[in-house]
C-alpha cells in the first residue's frame, strides 16, 4: 500500500493572537512541517479573527489533511487571560493559596463562566460547574473570589 491511504489527518493546535498571525513561529514551524502554505491559513485566521481585539491569544486547532489542504477552529481565550485581564493584573502569584494578587468578584466569575460556555467541548456542562472551574482558576492565579 502506498502512504497515501494509509495517512490520516493530523491535528495541530497552538495559541495564536487575535488578527496577527502571521508565518513566523510558532505558525510557520508547526504548519510547515506538515507542508501547508502558512501565509494562507495566516490569511484566512486574521480574516475570521477580525472581529475580536487584536492581540487576544485564540487557541486554534488546525486539521491537516494528507492532501496538505487544513481547516481550523478556534475557540475561546484561555481563562487565565480573562481573569488577568478582568482582574487587572499582569501576572498570577507564584504561591497560590498563600498570597492574594487581587479580587474579582463572582460576577466576573459568572462572566467569564458566560465566554468559556460558547467552546464547542463545554456546550453539555451547566454554567455552575464551568464557573466553579473558573473559581479554581483563579484561586490558583491568586484572585480571592468575594461575592
Amino acid at each position: 500500500m502506498s502512504k497515501v491511504l494509509n495517512a490520516k489527518a493530523q491535528l495541530v493546535r497552538i495559541l495564536v493572537p487575535a488578527g496577527k498571525a502571521a508565518p513566523t513561529p510558532p505558525v510557520g514551524p508547526a504548519l510547515g512541517a506538515r507542508g501547508v502554505k502558512s501565509m494562507d491559513f495566516c490569511k484566512e485566521f486574521n480574516a475570521r479573527t477580525a472581529h475580536i481585539e487584536p492581540g487576544v491569544p485564540t487557541p486554534t486547532l488546525i486539521t491537516v489533511e494528507p492532501d496538505r489542504t487544513f481547516s481550523f477552529i478556534t475557540k475561546t481565550p484561555p481563562t487565565t487571560y480573562l481573569l488577568k485581564k478582568t482582574a487587572g493584573i499582569e501576572k498570577g502569584t507564584g504561591r497560590p493559596g498563600h498570597e492574594v494578587t487581587g479580587t474579582i468578584s463572582l460576577k466576573h466569575v459568572y462572566e467569564v463562566a458566560k465566554i468559556k460556555a460558547m467552546d464547542g467541548h463545554l456546550k453539555h456542562l451547566k454554567l455552575e460547574s464551568i464557573a466553579s472551574t473558573v473559581i479554581g482558576t483563579a484561586k490558583s492565579l491568586g484572585l480571592q473570589v468575594v461575592p
